[in-house]
């Protein structure tokens, strides 16, 4: 199956099956009802920390992405509920907000959950 990721202003489609937002904060102007999410998982998703100090500058994604994975592998616990989303069900999609998705958390996450 394998995990994909999507923007969160993108429609929501049927073949999305399990809709996660892996964002700490809620995207702007995007209504609960609009979002179409199965689940919002903030434990999941980088630290204020991290998130705050990556900024989306693309110059800095590399490095984020390392301290990002290793914020996973310190969080064993939401690490496993991630993986349990895929044995659950037959798709599903990583919901993010961020613009360029490829350098977003949800893009890490994806590669690590696909692994």
């Amino acid at each position: 199956m394998g995990y994909v990721i999507k923007r969160v202003y993108e429609p929501a489609a049927d073949g999305d099956g399990f809709r996660v937002l892996v964002d700490r904060v809620w995207p702007r102007g995007v209504s609960k009802e609009r979002a179409h999410l199965d689940l919002w998982d903030k434990e999941v998703a980088p630290s204020t920390e991290l998130r705050q100090w990556y900024g989306h500058v693309p110059e800095r994604f590399e490095e984020f992405a390392r301290r990002y994975r290793a914020e996973l592998e310190a969080s064993p616990d939401a690490l496993a509920q991630a993986r349990s989303w895929g044995e659950e069900h037959d798709h599903v999609t990583l919901v993010y907000g961020a613009h360029d998705g490829e350098t977003s958390q949800a893009a890490v996450l994806r590669d690590v959950l696909n692994g």
